[in-house]
Formats: structure tokens, sequence, C-alpha cells
């Protein structure tokens, strides 16, 4: 721990900017990686089965696809960082930018198989950069007052462009008639839903060039001038300027420029904080939350629902997704983050065994029963909208802030890291999982989460009302 922590604050916790507006649509324009990020990752739910048919391959072949993608968003996780101190946030958030609009071209226009998989990888790097690079950014910028609702900000255009994700398929395969397959534009439906990505690809560009760097990366460049314009810009002219960057600057001296070995240490490899980072993110993903958008229509589909039907569920669970995420941005810097993330896990844990429940029957003529098809359907929704308002919002604010400054850019990048293999893990294994057991499937995942309450109680510590300086 260095001295940062007793270094002493010129009022950075209660400071509030004249033109907070202004800094909302700072963050706001950070988070549209975070709306790709959505987008990119829950858009292949409208293709799965599609694929599945063009390239007649069976359900394991098909998850490696599906979940491909997620191994460059975890080197994209895992060097984002150091592309972000190296470079400048702003440059990082254009880089991703470009790779995702390279992807969505791509990934709408195969050759094969095997091309198809390679421009979801280049799409995965996007989303890896994003994912760190969005969270780091706005708590960076964000007044410490408001750190926690504008750094929600993530996690809400992530929910955003998963909900528009599914509404655009489930628009296009209206307009096919229920046919992924079917031509629209002269492409396959389901080509079309991977190449409109296009559009908020080049506004996320846009936007970037319209937003100031990070304070703390201009006097890491020593552009200390711009970086007190940038503070006053941000946190207010009531704040002490001086003072502010004399508090920052502290801190960076003390520091380098965080690496990988900067995390070593502690009698497990890791130092304690960095594991607690990673457990927080594998815990957001075993508990089988991408399931609900990578393969939730084809889940329903399985049990007996229309497709067309399955597309509209998968967009109604999108629309709970948003229900729940303003919910946490409400209460995230009113209650704390960790109350929170308890309130989630149980909610999750009765929502996940109400589905366990449901799918342990025996289908009837393709079909659950009724009684059990109607509790799937509200479960799916409880546990969605549970999630959302816990640890959908919860891990991406505490890994934007929990690491002291000398970490920081190192740990957070390990821990998206390791969110980005715990989620290909359960991407890829669960359509071989839910064919030997749909129902053990889900009992897995109520596991987890019953897991994550003990977990939250002993090892994480509250990050609520304390600027970046105080962490460690």
């Amino acid at each position: 721990m260095t001295s940062t922590a007793q270094a002493p604050q010129s009022g950075a916790g209660t400071a509030h900017p004249e033109h907070l507006g202004h800094v909302i649509f700072i963050a706001a324009a950070a988070a549209m990686g975070g709306f790709l990020f959505g987008y990119d990752s829950s858009v292949i739910n409208g293709a799965v089965e599609a694929i599945r048919d063009r390239y007649d391959i069976g359900s394991a072949a098909l998850a490696q696809v599906i979940a491909i993608a997620l191994i460059g968003c975890a080197i994209g996780a895992a060097t984002a960082g150091r592309i972000a101190d190296r470079i400048g946030r702003i440059r990082c958030m254009q880089i991703a930018a470009t790779l995702f609009t390279i992807s969505a071209v791509g990934s709408a226009l195969p050759f094969a198989l095997w091309d198809l998989a390679l421009w979801r990888i280049v799409g995965g790097f996007a989303i890896g950069m994003a994912s760190v690079i969005g969270p780091a950014y706005i708590a960076e910028v964000a007044p410490p007052a408001y750190r926690g609702r504008l750094g929600s900000f993530q996690q809400a255009a992530i929910v955003v462009g998963i909900a528009i994700s599914q509404l655009v398929n489930w628009g296009l395969l209206n307009a096919v008639g229920g046919n992924q397959r079917g031509h629209l534009m002269g492409l396959e439906a389901w080509q079309v839903m991977l190449g409109v990505m296009v559009v908020p690809a080049a506004l996320y560009g846009l936007l970037s060039f319209a937003i100031p760097e990070s304070p703390r990366f201009l006097l890491s460049v020593g552009k200390r001038e711009r970086a007190k314009e940038i503070l006053a810009e941000v946190e207010g002219t009531g704040t002490d300027l001086d003072k502010r960057v004399a508090d920052i600057e502290h801190a960076m001296k003390s520091e380098h420029r965080s690496t990988f070995k900067d995390l070593l240490g502690g009698g497990f490899f890791f130092k304690p904080i960095v594991w607690v980072g990673i457990g927080l993110s594998v815990f957001q993903q075993f508990v089988g939350i991408n399931v609900a958008f990578y393969y939730s229509s084809t889940l329903w589909q399985s049990v007996g629902v229309d497709p067309t039907d399955s597309f509209f569920y998968s967009f109604t669970t999108s629309i709970i997704n948003i229900v729940g995420t303003v919910i946490a941005m409400i209460f995230v810097d009113r209650i704390g983050r960790k109350p929170l993330a308890l309130i989630g896990s149980v909610g999750m844990v009765v929502g996940l065994a109400l589905e366990a429940w449901a799918f342990s029957y025996h289908l009837v003529d393709g079909k659950l029963p009724a009684t059990q098809g109607w509790v799937a359907l509200i479960a799916a929704h409880i546990f969605v909208l549970f999630f959302a308002l816990s640890w959908g919002v919860v891990v991406w604010v505490m890994l934007g802030e929990m690491f002291p400054n000398r970490l920081r850019a190192a740990a957070l990048g390990v821990a998206a890291a390791a969110q980005w293999i715990a989620n290909w893990a359960i991407t890829a294994s669960f359509p071989s999982l839910a064919d030997w057991n749909l129902s053990g499937t889900y009992v897995i995942y109520t596991v987890f989460a019953a897991l994550s309450i003990p977990f939250v109680l002993k090892f994480v510590k509250e990050t609520k009302g304390k600027s970046l300086e105080e962490m460690g």
C-alpha cells in the first residue's frame, strides 16, 4: 500500500460540477463502447440456428463458433490497459471502434465458417478493449460524488445494446417470415443482423473525437494545464484544482506504470485484492447470465416455443435487463455496492432454482407442460432482473474503482480477462450441457449464485463515496 490513501483530499468527494449535463455526455459517449459490447455479444443469438443449418455443424462445433469471440475478448481486455497507458484512453477507444466496424463487415460477408470465426475474434478483441477502457475512463473523469451512477453507464449501455440487438433481430426475422436464412437486401437475414453493427461502430468512433482525454493520463505525459482544465470541467470550478492535481500527482509519483509483475504476491500468486476482482468477474459469469443472451432463442425453441415468439421473449428479457439496470443506477450510490450484490445473489438463486425445476419436466408433444412453461419464462425474467439490478452494474463499477492507483490498469485488465475466460467457459459448454441435462445445467448455475453470497460477505469491501486516491 502506498501513502496515497493518507493524502489529504480537496473536497473531491463533494464537488458538484456546474455543467453536470456535459459530464453525463462524456460518460455516455465513453459508454458507447459498452453499447457495442452488448450489441456484438448478443446479436449472435439471432444467427445461431442459421449458422448451424448453413454449415451443417453439431452442438459442440456450433458452441466453439459462438464462443470463439470470447477468446478475442480476453486478449483485448488483457492488453487494453497497457495500450491505454501508452497512447491514451481516447486513442484506445478509436482503435476499438475501427475493429468493431471491420468485424461487422466481415461477419456479414463470410466466405466460410473459418473466416466467420476470425471476424468474431476481431470483434471480440474490440469488446475486450471496450470492457476495460469504458469503466476505467469513466472512473477517471467522473466526480467522486457521481462516480457510481456515471460508472453504471457502462452496464446501462451494455443492456441497451443487448436489447437493441434483439429488437433488430426480431424485426428482421419478421421481415423474412420467421426464416433466419430468408433473403433480405441480397443477403441471408442472419448476415444482415450481424452487419447492422456498422452503424453504432461508426457513431462510437465519431463520439470519441468529442470527449476529453483523462486528466490522469494527461498528467502522466506532462500536460498539467490541460489536465486542470478538464478537472474544472468535470468536477466544478469550486474545486481547488491545484490541490486536486497535487493529490493525483502525489499518487502517481509513488507508482510506476502497472505491469503484470505488480500484481504478484500475497502467498497465492496474485495479491488478495486482485483475487477479489477475479472472483467478482468469475461469479458474474458462472451464474449463466450470457446463456440468456447468446442462446435464449435456441433455448426457448428447444422447449417448444415458436421461433418468432422465441425472439420476442429474448427481446422482453432484454427490456427487463434495462429495468434492472436503471434500478441499480438509482441505488448504487445510495445503498452501496455490497448490499446490492447480496440482494441480487438471493434473487438469482430463486430465479435459477425455479428454472431448474421447470426444465426437469419431460416435454409433451415437444413442449413443456403449461405450468412449467410459464414458470420457466417468469423465472428467466426474475433471474435477469436481479442480475441486472446487482451484479451487472456492481461488478463494472467496482472493477473501475476498487484497485490502488499503482495496480489499477493491470489489475483491471486481469480481472476483465478472467471475466471473458469465464464467459467463454459458460458459452462453449452450454449447448453440450443442455443436450446432457438442461435442468442439471441450471442447478449448476444456481449453486454458483448461492456461493456468491458468502464470497461477497467475506471478501468484498465497500467502495461507495471514496476517491480513487483513497483506494488501496
